[in-house]
């Protein structure tokens, strides 16, 4: 790169899902993907300036250095399919989408921001724009920093809106999101560079249609021995339907418990979604076979996927995403020094009163979009994925089939036995009704079960009732709560498993 180049990229990750129009547009001419995305951040900056995001679909995170202002800006994704973080250090700004790589940074001194901690209890994930370092912040999605060699200006760019067209019908409505889906998949199918790509399958609609509606040869995902969790025969059963391949990855409880340390590790901060070590040990078949694989992620959040979306809450209460784990009265108990100031309604409260007087479906969507899905669903995709050598594409995360679902009133979208309504009548087109209109199953681990085992467990209660925990845990209030979790409360495991991830995750890095 040299000094009288006028835009300088700092750092990229992602990829550009519409590159081709782009080129064209912009009159790039570089065919290798490296050069042209280099190219498309430049010339894209050159000609919209931070109006750019808003040309560009897929996922990415980058920084660019406007040589002529001396200006870096630090950039994330409309929904954060991937990650962004950026600090101060000695003056010089550093940005990464690897956590670790900041801490790591000369002159950094690591220190643990117990808000977090607190926060990470509430919910099992790192919620917000805060990290479990001081001094180290997470860009949200949609937003966009500035630094000018002085000073920090934070940006937002783009906020999820939902504006019901109830001209439509949701057969009309389901037609644009077909139509919206088939635009985004020949987008992919036109990447000849990645000409072999898989597909992840489990046994609901999403990676159904994903897998009927794309250019994937073949269908992956991961089964159990215990068969109340297993999805693996509804996954084959969708593959043969389609006439695609199917590889299943059965994951035995000794390998998913050694599987964990690793997880937690290349996650750069704990994450209390079990989930996450079976999505790795897939990704790591996968990269047996594949180089790209797609997965479904954003159809749940984008169109109201899970129960919580059913339920109606009292006008009083504030929805604090679909994943709150934790109430304030069990984190004080176990917390040694809870802080009463430092509320789980925190990182929602001014989201959820900017949505206020909005239909309930919408409200809730905006939450887990903001929130949730950036928090958990992406940290977890993002970082096991690149961890396992495995680039893993989210077409139905892409920008513009959000902005069909934005559209679709909240009463075509749920019945009392069924949700996304209008996403399942599009993936009809593509898939039989036994297949599109299946119950959602979701992506169970066994670990409930698995966790009661003394052949299993024996890490975890050495973690639980260790030195570091004794640190910030009163051992009698975690004791209590993992009796009860043994002597039947099968749904605290959760909580369990979270402690311990941040337990894992702080003698690792500290």
């Amino acid at each position: 790169m040299t000094k009288t180049e006028a835009v300088q990229v700092c750092y990229f990750s992602g990829y550009i899902r519409n590159y081709k129009s782009l080129c064209s547009e912009l009159n790039i001419t570089a065919t290798k993907r490296a050069e042209r995305e280099s190219a498309i951040l430049t010339e894209a900056y050159k000609k919209w300036q931070m109006d750019m995001m808003s040309h560009i679909y897929g996922a990415f995170a980058f920084a660019l250095r406007d040589n002529k202002t001396g200006k870096i800006y630090c950039v994330r994704d409309q929904v954060g399919q991937k990650q962004m973080f950026y600090s101060v250090v000695n003056g010089e700004f550093v940005c990464s989408g690897d956590i670790d790589e900041i801490v790591s940074t000369a002159g950094f001194e690591k220190k643990l921001n117990m808000r977090m901690l607190q926060q990470y209890l509430f919910y099992g994930f790192p919620i917000g724009s805060e990290t479990f370092y001081e001094g180290v912040s997470k860009l949200m999605p949609g937003h966009y920093v500035v630094w000018d060699g002085e000073k920090l200006e934070l940006n937002r760019y783009w906020k999820p809106e939902f504006e019901p067209d109830r001209t439509k019908t949701p057969d009309e409505h389901a037609a644009n999101v077909q139509r919206v889906v088939e635009e985004i998949l020949n987008e992919e199918r036109e990447d000849t560079e990645v000409p072999y790509k898989e597909s992840f399958l489990s046994g609901g609609v999403d990676s159904s249609y994903l897998l009927a509606a794309s250019d994937a040869k073949a269908a992956n995902t991961v089964g159990y021995e215990e068969s109340g969790f297993d999805e693996s025969a509804l996954a084959r059963r969708t593959a043969e339907i389609l006439g695609k391949d199917f590889n299943v990855k059965t994951i035995t409880p000794e390998e998913y418990f050694e599987r964990i340390p690793t997880v937690i590790d290349n996650m750069g901060q704990p994450l209390g979604d079990a989930s996450a070590v079976a999505f790795s040990l897939g990704c790591a078949a996968v990269k047996e076979h594949a180089p790209v694989v797609y997965s479904g992620e954003g159809i749940d959040e984008f169109f109201g996927g899970y129960n919580a979306h059913k339920r109606h809450l009292p006008s009083d209460w504030t929805y604090l995403t679909c994943s709150h784990i934790m109430s304030e009265e069990v984190v004080k108990s176990l917390m040694k020094d809870f802080d009463s100031s430092v509320k789980a309604e925190d990182p929602v409260r001014e989201l959820w009163k900017s949505v206020e007087g909005q239909d309930e479906l919408a409200q809730k969507l905006t939450i887990d979009i903001s929130l949730w899905l950036e928090g958990d669903i992406y940290l977890n995709t993002d970082r096991t994925s690149t961890a396992c050598g495995v680039e893993l594409h989210t077409p139905f995360s892409d920008l513009r089939l959000f902005n069909a679902a934005r559209r679709i009133p909240s009463e075509y979208q749920m019945t009392d036995e069924q949700n996304k309504l209008v996403f399942r009548k599009a993936a009809s087109s593509k898939l039989p009704d036994e297949v599109a209109f299946r119950k959602k199953v979701g992506f169970p681990v066994p670990i409930r079960k698995w966790l009661k085992d003394e052949r299993f467990n024996r890490p975890i209660r050495e973690k639980l009732f260790g030195e570091t925990s004794g640190r910030f845990f009163n051992l009698d209030a975690l004791k209590s709560l993992w009796d009860e979790y043994l002597g039947g409360e099968e749904f605290y495991w959760g909580r369990i498993y979270a402690v311990y991830a941040f337990l894992l995750w702080y003698d690792m890095k500290f």
